[in-house]
């Protein structure tokens, strides 16, 4: 036995000295699970991921009462205080950063461009990055933006001021728009399959978006901002419209058909606040965004009510249009920018019509949740319906509440809409769960900021106001 191991050693060594030459092992010693160059296309389609939770998220939902609680009574009544958005920013955000990175390096950006040209990679990466940063800042204020994502080089960022934020929103929502280069499509773009006109034109349609959303504290920044929008070119047609698309499989299912099907919780239905109003108008959409309960009515979950004194099939859930497990989520929508647009007519920012651009909108919403059902029938009577028909002396209240429909499950617009334009009147429940029985305007920052950044936290704290969800955030002006 010695006699052959010793025959094989022997040859072993002769094979390696006499037959190998250096590197010609080749990749033997390369881990293929963590390669030098990241994947730029897998980094972008699990960064985008995210964006399931820009279109679903029910807390601001129930903020706007489009939404309430079913058996947990927390969030309808303001239990939460502090949000964390922290996995925003080691998650998607740091991943579309490190996009830009790779198909801006020298040494990366040849390679990257596999997935696309590194101009339109980047643009893609720099909208979603935006799109992102918008959803964050409208939810907490005042956040860290220019020392964010910086790694090592900075663990305690300083809160940048939300009027700044949008300045430079506006700006990289406009350069990337325009640095598209007509070369390979991106790969790995799961929302719009790298569509590079599809990418400017939601692009340009936040940009109006943020431009309304500034009316009260800089009228003349958001009128410039909004008509150089609509310039560029927005959406026009419910063919636009921007959606999350959810796959018929467990790990990128529908929200409502995870709550309602997948797990049989049934956490979430729609308002009896917003059942009301819409029976109120015998709005026809509400086959579409509601489901009748088991004695086939139309019955909202009572808001922030409580002790519970209903079960799931006594009220009515979010309809199947919207809680099936492929449904797609709106991001954006056609019928929400022409609301803008009607509001821009009446502040004077652009000349069409205010009526004309009110009704619009409402078809557009119509035909967006009703699909084959909608009738021009049905609008003419409903924008003939009282409360609904156009009425020149009401036109911000008539916008803001029918607004309110239209974004029903776009729970962060909707919030956001109400706290600017203050339609709907809204009223808080009669016990809530917060201190000041108010219905929030903010969500505080996570409670990480006060021990791990505490000096910049301090100084925002100064500036912003006290960090409690009464505290209005730049835009949001009486």
């Amino acid at each position: 036995m010695k006699k052959y191991k010793s025959i094989l050693l022997s040859s072993l060594v002769a094979f390696l000295l006499t037959s190998c030459e250096p590197g010609e092992f080749g990749d033997i010693n390369v881990n293929p699970n963590n390669p030098a160059t990241a994947n730029t296309s897998a980094l972008l389609t699990g960064a985008q991921l995210s964006f399931s939770t820009i279109a679903t998220d029910v807390v601001p939902a129930k903020y706007a009462q489009q939404l309430a609680d079913v058996t947990y009574i927390e969030e309808s009544r303001y239990k939460t205080i502090n949000w964390s958005y922290n996995n925003w920013y080691s998650g998607p955000l740091n991943t579309y950063s490190k996009i830009i990175e790779t198909n801006t390096a020298p040494d990366t950006k040849v390679s990257a461009a596999a997935n696309g040209s590194n101009a339109n990679q980047i643009a893609v990466a720099r909208i979603s990055k935006a799109a992102t940063f918008l959803w964050i800042t409208d939810r907490w204020g005042d956040i860290p933006y220019t020392q964010a994502l910086k790694g090592k080089e900075n663990f305690s960022p300083s809160f940048d001021k939300q009027q700044d934020i949008y300045n430079d929103l506006f700006k990289e929502l406009k350069e990337a728009a325009v640095q598209f280069d007509g070369g390979k499509a991106v790969v790995g773009d799961i929302i719009f399959n790298g569509n590079a006109a599809k990418w400017k034109k939601y692009a340009n349609s936040l940009r109006m978006v943020m431009a309304l959303r500034i009316s009260k504290v800089d009228q003349a920044r958001g009128k410039a901002e909004f008509t150089a929008a609509m310039a560029d070119g927005v959406l026009t047609s419910n063919a636009d419209n921007v959606k999350y698309t959810y796959l018929t499989e467990l790990n990128n299912e529908n929200f409502f058909y995870n709550n309602y099907i997948t797990t049989n919780r049934k956490d979430h239905a729609v308002s009896d606040k917003f059942i009301a109003y819409l029976k109120a108008t015998s709005d026809p959409r509400i086959s579409a965004m509601a489901s009748k309960n088991i004695n086939l009515e139309y019955v909202g979950v009572p808001y922030g009510v409580f002790p519970v004194t209903w079960k799931s099939q006594d009220i009515s859930l979010v309809g199947s249009m919207l809680s099936q497990q492929n449904s797609p989520a709106n991001l954006l929508t056609y019928a929400q920018l022409l609301f803008c647009q009607a509001e821009a007519a009446k502040l004077g920012w652009i000349t069409e019509s205010t009526k004309d651009l009110y009704e619009k909108a409402i078809q557009a919403s119509m035909q967006q949740w009703l699909g084959s059902a909608y009738t021009e029938q049905a609008f003419t009577a409903f924008i003939g319906t009282d409360n609904v028909k156009y009425n020149d002396g009401k036109a911000l209240e008539l916008i803001g509440n029918q607004k309110w429909v239209a974004l029903f499950s776009q729970g962060n617009e909707a919030w956001a809409e109400w706290r600017r334009t203050g339609f709907p009147v809204l009223t808080p429940p009669a016990k809530t769960l917060n201190i000041t029985g108010q219905i929030p305007r903010r969500m505080a920052y996570p409670t990480t900021e006060g021990t791990l950044n505490k000096v910049n936290y301090d100084a925002v704290i100064a500036t912003q106001g006290p960090d409690a969800q009464e505290t209005r955030i730049w835009w949001d002006k009486k």
